[in-house]
């Protein structure tokens, strides 16, 4: 239609018909139609170019077809740009993962005194934080919300809310929460979002509980928080509770909802159950084919992960670069390098192999099958090195006990790459030198992350502190450094020092750390065994028969995975 109106003199385009032409451009993500239109306004409109809402759909156009210069070449056209040609650009960056830029540009525009941020400009600027994990820079910007009085719009708060939870400050995201007038289903769902990535399954589930009874309506994206907290907690008889709600409700067939089931079903080691859902799906995407992979493998059923990736491929479903990683993950349970070569020769036919996150895949599958060597190769041969290669591969120096190796890659990263080390890259090498026992280069790694790259340690990183500290006998110094965590020490960390008490023979803290573990998870049989265990070692065979008796009385199981191995080139149970 556009076309048809540049060909007739008396139904010229004009200001109001340019943008709804640009937007339907940007919806298509026709970006030479959109330039198209975009020369036409150069040639025949004059000071339509000039027109700040022209200017705020081309930028729109520009931002979502990812040609950033393009769209700040239209923006530097104006002088005086307005809040909405601000907000465009601010927010092209930052969906462009460009964050850096979106929050110079909004400094820009601060600086500039002419223009105030609204709430949508704020909303972007709050998700560039987030990008960037900033919490100073988050905090800054949530009190010049709650100054402006911009705290009314829900969808500006809840985008603090957000930034809260995705970088893990589940304190603050909480007192948020708590404090806000109105919440609509995102506020409930990324609260209970942030308390399942920052291991609160149970809070998550209380407050799934209370929607339910105060009858809000939730969605897709509640009920997938909920089951995942259901499968964090190994929790499978809330888990069923909230599959019959689904059902009710009309989300059982949901993609979302289906592929949480059957990971929730999985991790509980349910796997009929699960199977039974993933028939019940009309259309099985990909998504679904790797998420009953990954659940095989979990298991340890990896031969089962294999048989799927090869039903998936006969009924004509494409792999992505997700479910090859899944296959290499159930190859990795195998550890045999030949299947691993092979597999490595279909990545490259299939264009997977320059995929960064394929590589680490790959990495990790070579260190797993006893190949150090090749491990090496494959991240030499990587191109684009992003932090999960590189966690990888330090990963993997430490398995293979190359300690001093995983502490000079990741010296080099930080050196020579404008990468900064995350979470799982400092766990990585925190692991190396408990491989290694190097309690020193351990502590002070730790505090490398703490001061210098200013990340709040997960319970994951303590517990591994705890595990180097416990296996170089140094227990009571594993217990001083409990006791000073910032943050509740959960199982993971008391189960650390439990195991060091069993290996160094600790009975008396052995016991004070079982009773604390049993507070936290009393239902835990592989807690009582490992008590029983201290004292059998330690010859008192009447403490460890209580101890046994107990388990047998409780109804408790040790859950004992199968797993299979190759023998001759036969795989076993």
């Amino acid at each position: 239609m556009f076309n048809q109106m540049t060909g007739r003199f008396e139904d010229k385009p004009d200001n109001f018909t340019v943008p709804i032409a640009i937007k339907a451009c940007a919806g298509l993500l026709a970006v030479e139609a959109g330039k198209a239109v975009h020369g036409f306004v150069e040639k025949n409109g004059g000071e339509m170019g000039l027109d700040m809402f022209v200017g705020a759909a081309l930028i729109e156009l520009y931002s979502k077809c990812g040609a950033m210069g393009d769209a700040l070449r239209v923006f530097e056209r104006f002088s005086k740009p307005d809040v909405v040609l601000w907000t465009s650009m601010v927010t092209g960056y930052q969906q462009n993962g460009n964050a850096v830029d979106a929050l110079s540009l909004f400094l820009r525009m601060m600086s500039g005194g002419d223009v105030s941020p609204d709430p949508v400009t704020l909303v972007s600027v709050v998700a560039a934080c987030g990008q960037l994990e900033i919490l100073n820079a988050g905090r800054c910007v949530h009190g010049f919300v709650v100054r402006r009085g911009f705290d009314y719009d829900l969808a500006l708060v809840n985008s603090l809310l957000n930034f809260y939870a995705k970088t893990g400050f589940v304190g603050y995201a909480q007192n948020l929460f708590r404090g806000m007038v109105r919440k609509d289903v995102i506020s409930w769902s990324c609260m209970m979002a942030c308390c399942v990535k920052n291991e609160m399954a149970g809070e998550a589930l209380n407050l799934f509980h209370e929607m339910v009874e105060k009858r809000l309506e939730f969605n897709s994206v509640t009920l997938v928080s909920a089951l995942q907290a259901c499968a964090a907690g190994g929790n499978v008889g809330e888990g069923r509770r909230i599959h019959e709600l689904a059902r009710r409700k009309g989300f059982e067939l949901d993609v979302l909802v289906s592929n949480s089931l059957i990971d929730m079903y999985m991790k509980c080691s349910c796997i009929d159950e699960a199977i039974g859902i993933f028939h019940k799906m009309p259309k099985k995407d990909v998504v679904l084919w790797a998420t009953l992979m990954s659940g095989y493998t979990l298991n340890g059923l990896a031969i089962k992960a294999l048989e799927v990736f090869r039903g998936m491929l006969s009924n004509g479903t494409r792999p992505d670069a997700v479910a090859v990683v899944k296959l290499l993950d159930a190859c990795s349970q195998l550890g045999n390098l030949h299947q691993a070569l092979c597999l490595h020769g279909y990545l490259i036919h299939g264009g997977f192999h320059d995929k960064a996150f394929v590589g680490a895949a790959l990495i990790d599958l070579y260190s797993k099958c006893g190949s150090l060597d090749l491990s090496i190769r494959v991240f030499e041969g990587t191109s684009e090195r992003d932090i999960v290669v590189w966690s990888s591969i330090i990963a993997a120096y430490g398995i293979h006990g190359f300690c001093r190796e995983a502490i000079q890659t990741f010296s080099l990263m930080s050196e020579t790459s404008l990468i900064k080390p995350n979470h799982v890259t400092f766990l990585s090498v925190l692991s190396a030198c408990g491989h290694a026992g190097m309690v020193e280069e351990g502590i002070n790694i730790f505090n490398k992350m703490t001061l210098d790259y200013r990340i709040e340690p997960n319970s994951d990183h303590y517990g591994v502190m705890v595990d180097l500290l416990g296996r170089t006998g140094q227990l009571d110094e594993a217990m001083k450094f409990i006791n000073q965590m910032p943050i509740p020490p959960g199982p993971h960390v008391w189960g650390a020092l439990l195991g060091a008490c069993r290996i160094h023979q600790n009975i008396e803290m052995g016991e004070e750390v079982a009773e604390k573990l049993l507070q936290l998870d009393p239902d835990h049989a592989g807690y009582y065994m490992l008590l029983s265990s201290i004292y059998a070692v330690d010859g008192k065979w009447d403490n460890a028969e209580k101890i046994r008796n107990l388990v047998k009385e409780k109804g408790l199981k040790k859950m004992t995975g199968l797993s299979e191995y190759v023998c001759r080139g036969d795989h076993k149970m």
